[in-house]
């Protein structure tokens, strides 16, 4: 499963929230070259490397996607999704949408979901109330907002992060419904039978 959406627009604490109240959901864990911010733990919320041993991993073709955003690179490691993917696990990627377009080419299946905010001046609040960026950052990060927007009608669903139990609840009943899917259910059931 793929969440994107504009930074600042609340994908990390929807997710949070969908972890707490779905444990069997797994996270994966991204891997980038921008700087450490002081609430982060290394292996918790992202895998810090420098550029040198990025561009080794790309070449040995270690990441599932790939890409740079405001001029850092971020990218999922291929084992980790490989391994949860053979478990019959839900993983839930949350990357940028040049990485969320790269997943597509090669997991048509997967489930794309898009973060909006209510508005761009909420967005902007959002971002300056953080306090991790200079305005200039702040800028740069909100022209890119308008581009991924621009990407909407590649994902599967929206939502709009106005109030954040509504959203998170939107993203819970996506979630749900879409492991009921008739195809999917067949998919457990099958792998299910085959391991008795």
């Amino acid at each position: 499963m793929v969440i994107s959406g504009p930074s600042g627009v609340g994908k990390g604490t929807i997710i949070e929230s969908l972890l707490k109240k779905m444990p069997d959901l797994v996270f994966s864990i991204s891997a980038t070259t921008r700087s450490k911010r002081a609430e982060e733990k290394e292996g918790v919320h992202y895998f810090f490397i420098s550029r040198r041993e990025f561009q080794k991993r790309i070449e040995a073709g270690a990441f599932l996607e790939w890409a740079k955003v405001h001029d850092d690179f971020y990218g999922t490691p291929r084992p980790f999704i490989d391994t949860h993917l053979s478990m019959g696990r839900t993983i839930i990627l949350d990357i940028d949408v040049q990485g969320g377009l790269q997943v597509k080419k090669n997991f048509q299946d997967a489930l794309f979901i898009f973060i909006v905010p209510p508005t761009f001046d909420e967005l902007w609040h959002r971002l300056k109330k953080r306090r991790t960026e200079k305005p200039s950052e702040i800028e740069r990060r909100l022209k890119d907002a308008r581009e991924e927007l621009g990407h909407l009608v590649e994902y599967d669903y929206i939502v709009i992060n106005n109030d954040l139990k509504p959203a998170v609840e939107d993203v819970y009943s996506i979630i749900r419904a879409e492991q009921c899917k008739k195809s999917r259910r067949l998919q457990e059931i099958r792998h299910a039978l085959s391991a008795d």
